[in-house]
């Protein structure tokens, strides 16, 4: 559904060769111990590697549409993700046009084509294999007010005029957001919004904990980026649901 990277690991890396010669020396010492020793430096070294390993970015890989969407198109999905509400709450007039950015296999993007006929619906996803499916989503449901848009990770690549954006479960993969979002409110209309719907960090469902980002983090960083929060829903049980506009000239 979504972008390779889950943020920009803040701080550099540590070099290859120096972790892997730390990790060397750090097992001759635990060998050489007693059981008691080994696991006290073994709880040591882990509480020392634990930093690293949370500061390095997140992967993941949806290139597989077909395998995914069984889990992207569940109809149990429906129950927490209440799409119908979202959309009704999003306010787009009938003649819309919308971006669908981390469209996935095309959960949100076939239910705003739907509830918009009079509209246009943009799917953006940088996997090429999200793209060919919602193409052939869009054909099969004959959905003729569907583009797929093959994005870029720091681009949506997508047209002027937009009256909304909707981003779902996406916004904590996108690594310099700031840059990011500045470039997409170019790409908006005078009133277009930008919703950004993402996991709770008490959602049973989602990525890993450590990468779920409390909605005064998302507001900052829009706020950064040129925005102001227009609307905050709370009906939605696992997500945060958070309606952006750009903020006035000169603010």
């Amino acid at each position: 559904m979504k972008w390779h990277s889950i943020d920009d690991a803040r701080g550099a890396a540590p070099r290859p060769g120096a972790t892997a010669s730390a990790r060397a020396a750090s097992a001759a010492v635990i060998r050489g111990a007693s059981a008691a020793r080994r696991r006290a430096l073994l709880a040591a070294l882990l509480a020392c590697l634990a930093p690293r390993v949370a500061a390095q970015p997140h992967r993941a890989r949806f290139s597989d549409a077909e395998a995914w969407s069984r889990v992207f198109d569940d109809p149990a999905r429906d129950a927490w993700q209440k799409p119908d509400e979202v959309i009704a709450a999003l306010r787009l007039p009938p003649d819309a046009v919308v971006a669908d950015i981390g469209a996935g296999t095309g959960y949100f993007t076939v239910r705003l084509a739907k509830a918009l006929p009079r509209g246009r619906v943009i799917a953006a996803d940088i996997e090429p294999d999200m793209v060919r499916h919602i193409e052939q989503r869009a054909r099969q449901l004959g959905l003729g007010n569907v583009t797929a848009v093959l994005a870029a990770p720091d681009d949506p690549r997508l047209p002027e005029g937009l009256d909304g954006v909707l981003v779902v479960n996406t916004y904590h993969h996108i690594g310099e957001r700031e840059a990011y979002f500045r470039r997409l409110a170019t790409r908006l209309s005078s009133a277009g919004t930008v919703a950004i719907i993402d996991h709770r960090r008490d959602s049973p469902t989602g990525p890993p904990v450590a990468m779920r980002l409390p909605p005064e983090t998302i507001v900052a960083e829009m706020k950064r980026a040129g925005y102001v929060l227009a609307a905050e829903h709370g009906f939605l049980p696992r997500q945060h649901f958070l309606v952006f506009r750009r903020a006035p000239a000169g603010s």
